[in-house]
């Protein structure tokens, strides 16, 4: 296929115009409260601190050394982070129309089925709103899709290269979050047993060293920590995501039928629908080209259930679907469109599509206008550092430490850990995990010089009677400051 037509060239244009508007938005309202934890990480990495070993960070860690090395290059900024993951999932995009545009066998049906995958990927709210953000998504979404297509053409050179190459990144992609763990098992077994050049086994032992590259640092980690690293990869996950959080399962169940409430995510489900019954129906495609299609299928379906299977799990995780989902959607407007009429052009179940997908993206961003930013942050942050000597004890939210860059006490680094309270002493000062009884104890001592939080109507924030504590209070966007401590 030559790239080097108009077409083509019309569709990375397009695609370039959607990754713009994605960056706009992952500089000015893109925000997440989990965001703050995944920053904090990256700034304490920067400043010589191991993850597990020095803090708590129940996360896979590729992500954040990657952060933390972008940062020293380009600045420690929740901008930069931003940047980065809006690049990255404008790349996924990109990987996913281009896929599409190469591989659609209708010639007169391929650049409307290119756009439309841009469309469904590129403006689906879930991977707008979360792919722009300083977590892993956007890594997660390149990466995966981008092993997709190495793993393709894989099975066509002789050489281990590209098999090596995939390997490495369904690595990257599981060393940055273990919520797409699945995608390498997968396009593995898709690789040994689709081979049709060079040795299997060979590609096989390529595919296996690749990937366990991006688990050097966790490896590293491991060797200095095995206990402290077991509980961040693992043992949290397994056993206390969900502690004080009874209804974890009833919000799952909740959360893995949401989609019905979704106009994204039901056109873009129906439309995959369609592009593999489309894709079985088309008596034109060849067996490897069919099989291409159904490896999309299979990761969109190991991902999703690994999801679906994470307690609790959320929306946001589907969003690793996206990508592989446009592919087949896209294959969809193809085979409806292509069954309307043959007068019928391509381009109006395109501009149709683009109506429908505009509006749900217009809906989520109206919907958002009431919802924290990093502009009320930076006020909160202000605030913070007028209120709060330098090497003052500060217990405040993960956004505000990475803002204010002031240092966090440990134990203070990941929020969450504090409903943990069934450790010893000993493990929990090893795990440097603080629990709610311990903050008590330390306020109710007059450990912190200031406390910021917004969960000030919290059981547990309430329970402290903080304005009994400290004589001045202020409140910025919603968020509490207490300084000024009275003593008995």
């Amino acid at each position: 296929m030559d790239r080097r037509q108009r077409p083509y060239l019309w569709l990375c244009g397009f695609v370039a115009l959607l990754g713009a508007g994605l960056m706009v938005y992952s500089q000015t309202v893109a925000f997440t409260w989990d965001e703050g934890f995944h920053l904090l990480a990256a700034r304490l990495i920067g400043a010589g601190r191991k993850p597990y070993i020095d803090f708590c960070f129940p996360q896979a860690p590729f992500n954040a050394y990657w952060t933390a090395a972008c940062m020293r290059v380009f600045g420690e900024s929740w901008r930069t982070a931003h940047a980065l993951s809006s690049l990255f999932t404008t790349g996924a995009v990109m990987l996913a129309a281009d896929y599409v545009f190469s591989r659609l066998p209708v010639s007169r049906w391929r650049t409307a089925a290119a756009f439309s995958a841009a469309l469904l990927a590129g403006l689906n709210s879930a991977l707008f709103e979360h792919g722009s953000i300083g977590q892993a998504y956007g890594i997660c979404a390149f990466a995966t899709m981008a092993a997709f297509r190495a793993s393709v053409a894989a099975v066509d050179r002789r050489g281990a290269g590209l098999a090596a190459l995939a390997g490495f990144l369904t690595g990257v992609s599981a060393a940055s979050s273990l919520l797409t763990a699945a995608a390498a098992p997968t396009a593995l077994l898709w690789i040994a047993l689709r081979n049709r050049s060079g040795a299997r086994r060979r590609k096989c032992a390529a595919f296996l060293a690749g990937a366990a590259v991006p688990f050097l640092p966790a490896l590293w980690l491991f060797v200095q920590g095995p206990g402290q690293t077991w509980f961040n990869l693992f043992q949290y996950h397994l056993l206390y995501r969900t502690a004080n959080w009874p209804e974890a399962t009833q919000h799952d169940l909740e959360v893995v039928t949401s989609w019905i409430d979704s106009g994204h995510a039901l056109v873009l489900g129906l439309l995959a629908a369609a592009g593999l019954l489309a894709i079985r129906a088309e008596k034109q495609w060849d067996r490897a080209r069919r099989s291409e299609f159904h490896l999309c299928g299979w990761l969109a379906l190991v991902l999703c259930t690994e999801v679906a299977l994470a307690h609790p799990t959320f929306p946001r995780y589907f969003l690793l679907t996206v990508p592989f989902l446009a592919i087949l959607a896209a294959v969809g407007v193809y085979g409806i469109g292509s069954r309307l009429g043959g007068e019928v052009r391509p381009l109006w179940p395109v501009l149709a599509l683009g109506a429908l997908i505009l509006l749900g993206l217009g809906r989520m961003l109206y919907d958002r206008r009431d919802v924290y930013t990093w502009d009320d942050m930076r006020q909160i942050a202000r605030k913070v550092q007028e209120v709060t000597p330098a090497q003052a004890p500060l217990w405040a939210d993960e956004s505000i430490y990475f803002l204010t860059r002031h240092a966090p006490p440990s134990g203070m680094e990941f929020g969450y850990s504090h409903t943990i309270g069934d450790l010893t002493p000993e493990r929990a000062a090893k795990l440097h995990i603080l629990s709610n009884a311990e903050i008590t104890s330390r306020v109710q001592a007059g450990a912190y010089s200031t406390i910021e939080t917004c969960d000030d109507d919290t059981e547990f924030i309430d329970s402290l009677e903080l304005s009994k504590l400290y004589r001045q209070r202020a409140e910025i966007s919603g968020c509490a400051v207490y300084w000024e401590r009275i003593h008995p």
